[in-house]
């Protein structure tokens, strides 16, 4: 029973170590075990800080809010800083406590409304809640006569003695009498003064865990601080500003934020950062004027501006000429956004909003590509005409002087995608051979609308072959008409083209099509997006039905293994999707997930989270990419974010210099047997290899094998040097 409440409420606890993290963007687990005694150095601070986290995470349930919200840490970190700053400046009581009860509160409902108002404009609201929160209560106690001020910070040493005994106040003096260079004495005053704790032993501590949880984000607390550091020594300004005041983590979260959080961190993030930080300290020091008036302090308001105002004016960029990209899924890691973005990148970068198939069955060649050689020029370049030829590369039979003897005449025509018929002509005469019909220049014709802007064009059909009507719904792969030789076409052939506007004649849109096999000198290879090139032989993919209903994973679908070769000796795997619509692999004993895109003719694994030496992991590095359609010795080929493929030791350095330049490598290879097919009662073996590249060098090796009947999925093997894998389906 106590292991069911554990799992049940494992959410509500990973909120309480997320809310210290996330004030530092992070949700490492050991970052939190750092923060959580750094906060205690001050140990009523620590412990209101401790109880407003557990009160507005609470609230937050009780109120109905965001489950996954609360798990984050996005409603209590600002409350936890709301705790410390109240557990700092005021003696405890239960007066105090009533004020942190309410103030937690309070500090949560701001946070829910700054979350509604300026969410609206995809901005975070950073911490604001913070800011505000304290601040109104520093100004409404000045009324309490109830409230005292804090003088315990006269007596530490005895506080940290009754915490930790002589020896943590042993540590805390040598610390703090340790001979340092003044600008790192300040840098870790102002790491510490993040949290409310303002000694060297503090800074120290808050920096190791930092380096633990990012190496990117360590780097750029630097380049923030002594970037900060270097302005003021230039304008001439009070350099003791930035330690003694402890405002000097206003730079290094900007940094953190704008360099490797907010933006995907490469040369141009960190240059920005350098530009941006001199920003933030005009801020500070303007507002540190005009706030002095009513004795508040400025606090983190000049990060929470600049940084704002920078991710504000980012989105009404036309263009990415700055080289910022902003993260498209949140990993909580500058390390793991910039190993995913680069990764999804490379892998998807050509993909196509509206994936287009080629317009036809079985294998054609392109006889006029992109600027071709007589038409497909200028504004109507970028299209394609497609003919059949036979293996000497002629388009007909005999002497090819009538229409029926060439290969593609009166073939079938196909929706290249899912539309609604926008214009049909069908009623123009097939030409004779030679002949063109100027007149009518594109012949029979057929436009389909895919969605606003975004039209294809089919031309050259055959004369009253075209079965479809304006208006009509069409689904990728519906038979359209055939194909002929009407208008400007002296030999039969397909003519296709995408545009953005409905009409015949048209100017065209350079679009790629996807999931295609082409031939070039015998040899076939799978595109997934790609641009046919003349002479080149293309297909679709034809979909092996067998393969798709192993790996096309269905919402609900249960697979269970026995297991040999790890500790865990049963795996069953479920496939759900989540609210966001994101759909992954669940291990019922682990906890673990791999996330998957599908499309009807591949699969792609895009994310892996969860226990490393789980069955999920392997089956995630082996399944990473499949096609369902099945060549004979066909080859596919794909990279691993370099975070989900190698060990986290084993990357640290590379952490470092990842923005500037990356030397690791893991790539991923399937291997489709040289049979043709599958036949219901054999079996077919798809086999992989994974490396581990180091400088273009090959460090490590695994194989994976997938063991395919006609009743689905019988067993999957991976092997490297550690393990051993077989894995037995057993439903």
């Amino acid at each position: 029973m106590s292991l069911i409440i554990i799992k049940q409420t494992s959410w509500f606890w990973k909120g309480f170590l997320n809310s210290y993290t996330q004030i530092f963007f992070s949700d490492n687990k050991v970052f939190a075990a750092i923060l959580i005694p750094v906060t205690f150095v001050d140990f009523f601070a620590g412990l209101f800080g401790l109880i407003s986290v557990l009160i507005t995470n609470s609230a937050a349930w009780l109120i109905g809010l965001s489950r996954y919200n609360i798990q984050k840490g996005y409603y209590g970190f600002n409350s936890l800083l709301v705790g410390l700053g109240i557990g700092i400046y005021y003696e405890p009581g239960l007066v105090l406590l009533f004020l942190v009860f309410i103030a937690a509160v309070f500090t949560l409902f701001i946070s829910v409304t700054l979350e509604g108002v300026i969410g609206k404009y995809y901005l975070p609201h950073l911490s604001l809640p913070f800011v505000f929160g304290l601040w109104m209560l520093m100004l409404s106690a000045r009324e309490f006569d109830a409230l005292a001020l804090n003088e315990r910070w006269i007596y530490t040493l005895n506080d940290l003695y009754i915490f930790g005994g002589q020896s943590l106040v042993t540590v805390y003096e040598w610390w703090n009498r340790l001979s340092i260079p003044s600008p790192m004495r300040s840098y870790f005053l102002s790491l510490g003064a993040i949290l409310f704790q303002f000694s060297v032993l503090s800074g120290v501590l808050v920096a190791a865990g930092l380096l633990i949880y990012s190496r990117i984000a360590f780097s750029l607390s630097l380049l923030g601080f002594y970037g900060a550091w270097l302005f003021y020594t230039i304008i001439g300004a009070e350099i003791s500003e930035v330690g003694y005041s402890y405002v000097g983590f206003n730079y290094i979260l900007t940094a953190i934020a704008l360099g490797g959080f907010f933006i995907i961190p490469n040369i141009y993030s960190y240059l920005w950062v350098l530009l941006v930080v001199p920003m933030v300290a005009i801020v500070a020091i303007s507002l540190g004027t005009v706030l002095g008036i009513f004795y508040l302090p400025v606090y983190a308001l000049p990060f929470n501006i600049v940084v704002l105002i920078f991710l504000y004016v980012l989105q009404f960029r036309i263009n990415h000429k700055s080289r910022l990209y902003t993260y498209f899924v949140q990993r909580n890691s500058p390390e793991r956004n910039l190993y995913s973005f680069i990764n999804f990148r490379e892998r998807f970068a050509e993909h196509t909003k509206i994936p287009l198939k080629l317009p036809f069955y079985g294998e054609w060649t392109v006889t006029q590509g992109h600027n071709g050689e007589y038409t497909h020029k200028n504004d109507w370049r970028y299209a394609w005409d497609f003919e059949i030829t036979d293996e000497e590369g002629k388009t007909f039979k005999n002497e090819g002087d009538y229409t029926e003897d060439y290969f593609c005449f009166n073939k079938c025509v196909t929706a290249p995608a899912d539309g609604v018929i926008e214009d049909v002509v069908n009623d123009i005469d097939d030409n004779i051979i030679g002949e063109k019909n100027l007149e009518q220049n594109w012949g029979n014709t057929v436009i389909m609308k895919h969605s606003e802007h975004f039209y294809t064009k089919l031309s050259h059909f055959k004369k009253g072959s075209i079965q479809v009507r304006k208006g009509d719904r069409v689904r990728e792969g519906d038979a359209i008409g055939l194909c002929g030789n009407s208008g400007n076409s002296p030999y039969p052939h397909l003519h296709f083209q995408v545009q953005t506007t409905p009409y015949i004649g048209s100017k065209t849109l350079k679009h790629a099509i996807s999931n295609y096999f082409k031939r070039d000198n015998g040899l076939k290879e799978l595109v997934e997006v790609g641009i046919p090139e003349k002479d080149q032989k293309v297909s679709n993919i034809q979909i092996n039905t067998s393969l798709k209903e192993v790996f096309h994973y269905v919402p609900g679908m249960i697979m269970k293994f026995e297991v040999t070769g790890l500790k865990q000796k049963s795996a069953c795997f479920e496939v759900k999707i989540d609210n966001n619509l994101n759909r992954y692999i669940e291990c019922r004993e682990s906890g673990s997930k791999a996330y998957f895109d599908t499309a009807p003719a591949m699969i792609h694994f895009v994310h892996f989270e969860g226990d490393r030496s789980s069955l999920l992991y392997y089956y995630y590095l082996s399944a990473y990419k499949i096609s369902f359609g099945f060549e004979k010795g066909q080859t596919l080929n794909d990279t691993y974010p370099i975070h989900l493929i190698y060990h986290p030791g084993r990357i640290f350095l590379q952490d470092f210099i990842a923005p500037f330049y990356r030397y690791l490598k893991g790539s991923y290879q399937l291997n489709y047997p040289q049979k043709n097919g599958m036949i219901a009662s054999s079996e077919l073996n798809l086999n992989g290899t994974i490396q581990k590249q180091r400088f273009g060098h090959i460090t490590h090796k695994m194989t994976f094998q997938f063991v395919v009947d006609g009743k689905g999925l019988k067993k999957f093997d991976f092997s490297n040097d550690h393990v051993q894998i077989q894995a037995i389906c057993v439903q």
